[in-house]
């Protein structure tokens, strides 16, 4: 399947920073750095140790622990052509049980001082022996082999694995270069989502394959308060957040020197415009990049740069640009037919980044996945889900979910705009819409403030009739001091969607 971008891209690269520059710095997790000569160390020996298993299975379990076993048995299992599965430890036990069945995990590796998995298929990494190197020499799979499997929340209550292949890596790791972001050895790089997120893989990646070093966040520490104090003590000059992040961190900006802060992204979720321009202005010499993309993309497939004058945006969300270099978009309506310029339809993505599919779920697949010609070519497309638009100057702006869609007395509305509208009269205070059924099973709306006092709520309301048609008026409200985040440090919805019960 076409050139070996993951050898040449993700491997080589990282192979050699490990020989070339083993005394500089590729981690520091809970305040400790280790040298890249220190992580060839390890991968070396996690790498002999997976040789002399007998299992044929292509793909391993990795409890997702921050530590620098488990970094390196990522490492060394691509070296020996198989894919990790994050189990992550916080996650219900029955969960993570169920992802080992569905895969058929024979082997788990786990660098924790006391498993709670089965012990018969584990490997405790913190009890090899690390005193001396091994071979780190470079073996060719076939790039359709899988690099890792991520299970999200399946509406059926049973995770859906996502099969990700070292050729989406590699493609992913070409387009992300061509947007024209720099990192070089000298960089200090955030790494702060959990393992079982793919932003942490895009996270350690370019770091890694640059010879620079990647700050972790610890799990037992609180994350926004960890995150601020590694940019303004350890002078963190490029990483990826969600947008809930700089929130969190929002009220104690004036006390951070983000001054170092070359690149910023801004991912996982839609990323207001008030908060970008608030970071600006303490991020002083940062460059902000809006990047979206669902799992089933690797990573990322859109991006948008910002500028510190004015930017494109929808009911103050900015935009999500355009397709990256081996992305195809299309905007489509219910019959799959693409849209004109500047009408909304569902974003649908096809290119090189796009997963093989759903790991033993043709059901799924054949929900998910769609062929259409495009420009006398046939592609396979993936359906996002995310109502979006084309402008005429291909840039795409982000209007919510499908599912964020509801009909009220038979007009379909989207609960983006209340949302904005919402934060409008609150100057910036995140503000969350949810539908839910009333005692007659009509659907009605609520609204979530992050703001526990000093909302005057009939004011809000007002505010809110002066800018929407009365069916768009929510009927209950919440004021709550922070709103949760999930494990992916997203704005916990279901949290919320519990309240309303």
């Amino acid at each position: 399947m076409g050139n070996d971008l993951f050898n040449e891209l993700v491997i080589k690269p990282v192979i050699s920073a490990v020989v070339t520059c083993s005394e500089k710095n590729a981690f520091c997790i809970h305040g400790r750095y280790y040298t890249y000569g220190d992580f060839g160390r390890y991968i070396s020996n996690i790498r002999h140790t997976i040789q002399t298993v007998k299992d044929t299975n292509s793909c391993w379990g990795l409890v997702a622990n921050d530590d620098i076993e488990t970094y390196a048995s990522i490492f060394a299992l691509w070296l020996e052509g198989k894919a990790y599965v994050p189990l992550n430890q916080n996650h219900p036990l029955d969960r993570c049980k169920n992802i080992i069945e569905q895969v058929e995990i024979k082997h788990i590796l786990d660098s924790s001082i006391q498993t709670k998995f089965e012990q018969e298929k584990v490997l405790l990494s913190h009890t090899f022996d690390y005193s001396k190197t091994r071979d780190l020499q470079l073996s060719i799979y076939p790039t359709e082999s899988l690099a890792y499997i991520l299970f999200t929340s399946g509406s059926t209550g049973e995770p859906k694995g996502v099969t990700i292949s070292r050729y989406n890596v590699g493609a992913f790791m070409q387009s992300f270069w061509l947007t024209g972001i720099n990192i070089v050895s000298e960089d200090r790089c955030l790494q702060c989502f959990d393992l079982t997120f793919d932003v942490s893989v895009q996270s350690y990646l370019v770091a890694l394959t640059k010879g620079a070093c990647v700050y972790t966040v610890p799990t037992n520490q609180v994350k926004y308060i960890y995150v601020a104090n590694l940019i303004h003590n350890e002078r963190i000059t490029f990483g990826a957040m969600a947008p809930s992040m700089l929130r969190y961190m929002q009220p104690y900006f004036d006390e951070i020197d983000a001054s170092s802060m070359k690149t910023t992204i801004l991912t996982a979720e839609a990323c207001p415009v008030s908060l970008m321009q608030e970071w600006f202005k303490y991020a002083s010499n940062t460059e902000i990049f809006d990047f979206y993309g669902p799992t089933e993309a690797t990573i990322y497939c859109t991006s948008y740069k910002l500028n510190r004058i004015s930017n494109k945006s929808l009911n103050g969300i900015i935009s999500i640009g355009r397709p990256l270099a081996n992305v195809q978009a299309i905007i489509v309506d219910e019959k799959l037919n693409c849209v004109p310029t500047g009408e909304k339809g569902e974003l649908c993505i096809a290119g090189s980044q796009v997963t093989p599919g759903y790991w033993k779920n043709s059901l799924k697949n054949k929900d998910s996945f769609f062929i259409k010609e495009i420009n006398g070519v046939k592609m396979r497309f993936y359906h996002t889900g995310d109502v979006c638009y084309c402008e005429e100057d291909g840039n795409i702006m982000y209007a919510g979910r499908m599912d964020y869609q509801v009909k009220i007395q038979g007009y379909r509305i989207e609960l983006s705009e209340i949302e904005f509208h919402a934060r409008e009269f609150l100057q910036g205070v995140n503000a969350i819409a949810l539908a839910f059924e009333n005692e007659l099973n009509l659907t009605e709306i609520a609204l979530f403030v992050e703001q526990e006092k000093g909302v005057n709520k009939e004011d809000l309301i007002q505010y809110l009739r002066d800018k929407m048609p009365a069916y768009m008026i929510p009927s209950k409200f919440f004021f709550l001091s922070i709103f949760a985040l999930n494990s992916n440090d997203k704005v916990d919805r279901i949290q919320l969607q519990k309240m309303l019960k």
